[in-house]
């Protein structure tokens, strides 16, 4: 009888073990689940890569903006003012000149751009002085050019073409007739861009 008692036991702890587990053992369970999740990375967003700087382009610190083509930074632990290569904008700041037509909204856009990201320059060959003791060179936030951007927009023409070859001057010129074929800013009035700069003022 006692047998008999002890196997019916035996089979109801069995059946109990199997429908209501312990809790230690659920304890044991939870850890390799969350483990699997850990494993998902927190993010794939694109803007938590980092900007590599390429070869040939000089990491600097924005300090301010001048005008429109003109920006001071800091390269080297030395303060430099940098005049953009191969391109011009209106004028709003020239001694014994008027302002002119574009010359704040050309400032505002380079101001926008060159507060946007990491900024570099790169040189072109030969003097990277102009002289008024300034840098000659082009400008890149996060890798992409300012100069190409202003031409653009339309609120800088092709200039100062001193000393060629030039390596982007082809590009510069494709990215200006762009802006002049849709009579962007710069373009939308008639006469205002000449061989030498720009002719007129803000009334």
């Amino acid at each position: 009888m006692r047998k008999r008692i002890t196997v019916v036991a035996l089979v109801t702890a069995t059946t109990l073990l199997a429908l209501h587990p312990p809790s230690f053992q659920q304890e044991e369970i939870k850890p390799s689940v969350s483990l699997q999740l850990d494993e998902i990375p927190a993010s794939t967003s694109l803007k938590d890569e980092v900007f590599v700087i390429p070869t040939g382009q000089v990491p600097v610190t924005f300090v301010d903006t001048v005008d429109g083509d003109t920006i001071k930074v800091r390269v080297k632990g030395k303060i430099e003012t940098v005049r953009y290569l191969l391109i011009d904008t209106p004028e709003s700041k020239k001694p014994d000149m008027c302002v002119q037509p574009y010359a704040k909204e050309a400032f505002y856009r380079n101001d926008e751009l060159v507060k946007s990201g990491t900024l570099t320059i790169e040189y072109e060959q030969g003097d990277i002085r102009d002289a008024y003791g300034r840098l000659l060179a082009y400008v890149y936030v996060e890798g992409q050019s300012v100069q190409e951007t202003l031409l653009k927009d339309g609120f800088a023409r092709v200039a100062y073409i001193m000393n060629p070859p030039y390596r982007y001057l082809d590009l510069y010129r494709d990215d200006e007739s762009l802006a002049r074929r849709e009579k962007l800013n710069i373009w939308s009035r008639p006469n205002f861009v000449t061989k030498w700069g720009f002719s007129g003022c803000v009334s």
